[in-house]
C-alpha cells in the first residue's frame, strides 16, 4: 500500500520563487519523498515463490558441484578469479 504525503508551502511576503522552491525541496527531502519516488521510478514485478525456489535449487546444485570438484583436486579454492578479467 502506498503512503500519500502532501507537502504544502506558502510564499512569504518578501520571499522569492527560488527560495520557495528551495524550501519545498528541503521539506520533501526531510520526508524521504525524493528517495521513495526514485525507488518507485522503475517498478519491478516481484518473483513468485516457485521462481525463487528454483533459483535456490540451482545455486545449491552449483555449490555441491564446486565442492565436489575441489575435493577431487580439479579446482584450487585459493586461486580466485578477479571479476572482469578472464584468462
Amino acid at each position: 500500500m502506498t503512503q500519500d504525503t502532501r507537502i504544502e508551502v506558502r510564499r512569504g511576503k518578501n520571499e522569492s520563487s527560488s527560495a520557495l522552491i528551495r524550501r519545498f525541496s528541503r521539506r520533501a527531502q526531510g520526508l524521504n519523498l525524493v528517495r521513495e519516488m526514485r525507488d518507485r521510478r522503475y517498478w519491478k514485478r516481484s518473483k513468485s515463490k516457485n521462481v525463487d525456489h528454483k533459483r535456490a535449487l540451482v545455486s545449491l546444485a552449483r555449490r555441491k558441484k564446486y565442492a565436489e570438484l575441489v575435493k577431487l583436486g580439479k579446482i584450487d579454492p585459493t586461486a580466485r578469479r578477479v571479476k572482469g578479467k578472464r584468462k
